[in-house]
């Protein structure tokens, strides 16, 4: 009996179900305009009106490739406050075909963007940077109010403090901290590393930082303004801490290349993040981007930054909101 028919009584084919759906991922792969937005969700998210504005075309043409792709199941959505975000469906091999899904994921990773399509996407972190950097300097005096809605240090501080405690390094030499809010966590760090940098996109935030430090008479601690990509010349870190940011940055799987780049040899990533959740709420009252990640959402990112995982931890927090501490080293 042949796997891909079956010949029933009146002599017409009945088509086999893994026929069909190997047909139906090979055609949305066959699209160039399909393959590009492959392309650009191998790592991050867009919303469709952010794809429109990226690939320039028509909404209507997009919404027909975005059928044809999660008709596949190469592409799922999540939403994000009023929006409906795409990204890759993850394959995770208890299905058949998964394994052709991933090889076209795979090599539509690899896909190198027209110089038009990369202007575009730069535009878009763009703005989504100058959203997030807008709200934190409008209010960097109400900082300790707006994320204590969600989880201040003092909810996660004591337990990432204790497993930079109890984390073997190589050395103890330099840390960096990216996005260190109003410093809470530094005078930690400060104690833990001989020498600490702080780097943060917004000045007035940054400006809150350093008042904090003076006040605590930290003399390790060095200030620089700017994003992970613009001083990924900085030097190598013996540690990276990124404590409540990735779910405030543009393109979260860049900071995980960039702090790939920024480890020493034998370096430790450690990231406290929200995980996912459902609550709009926190776009508008604490600057969100993201609401939260999922747990194989930091994996990939890291394994694609050259990172191998160490620990993973999750704490419960009020209002519904989970916190997961994880670490990450440079091999």
């Amino acid at each position: 009996m042949s796997k891909l028919a079956l010949i029933n009584g009146d002599g017409s084919k009945v088509q086999n179900e893994s026929a069909n759906s190997l047909a139906s991922i090979c055609k949305a792969a066959a699209d160039p305009i399909r393959a590009h937005v492959l392309a650009l969700l191998h790592e991050n998210s867009f919303s469709v009106g952010e794809l429109v504005d990226i690939l320039g075309i028509k909404q209507s043409a997009l919404s027909h490739h975005l059928k044809i792709l999660a008709q596949s199941e190469l592409v799922s959505t999540r939403r994000e406050g009023n929006s409906i975000f795409y990204r890759h469906r993850a394959a995770t091999g208890k299905k058949a075909l998964d394994a052709l899904r991933s090889a076209i994921l795979s090599e539509a990773a690899n896909i190198v963007l027209a110089a038009d399509i990369a202007e575009r996407l730069e535009h878009i972190y763009g703005e989504r940077a100058q959203s997030s950097v807008a709200f934190f300097n409008a209010n960097a005096d109400k900082f300790r109010d707006e994320k204590d809605l969600i989880a201040d240090h003092y909810h996660y501080g004591g337990a990432v403090e204790q497993l930079l405690k109890d984390t073997l390094f190589e050395r103890r030499d330099n840390a960096l901290e990216i996005g260190p809010g109003d410093g809470a966590f530094l005078e930690k760090l400060s104690a833990l590393f001989n020498q600490v940098t702080a780097l943060d996109n917004s000045t007035d935030m940054l400006s809150k930082a350093q008042q904090r430090s003076l006040a605590a008479n930290l003399t390790n601690v060095r200030f620089i303004h700017g994003t992970t990509t613009e001083h990924n010349e900085l030097g190598a870190y013996d540690a990276i801490v990124i404590n409540m940011v990735l779910h405030h940055v543009p393109a979260p799987a860049q900071v995980f290349r960039d702090a790939g780049k920024l480890l020493a040899p034998k370096g430790v990533l450690t990231v406290t993040e929200l995980c996912r959740h459902e609550q709009s709420w926190a776009h508008t009252a604490c600057g969100d981007l993201w609401l939260g990640f999922e747990a194989d959402e930091l994996s990939l990112w890291a394994r694609s930054a050259g990172l191998i995982e160490r620990t993973q931890t999750t704490l419960a927090q009020r209002n519904g909101f989970q916190i997961q501490i994880r670490q990450f080293q440079r091999v």
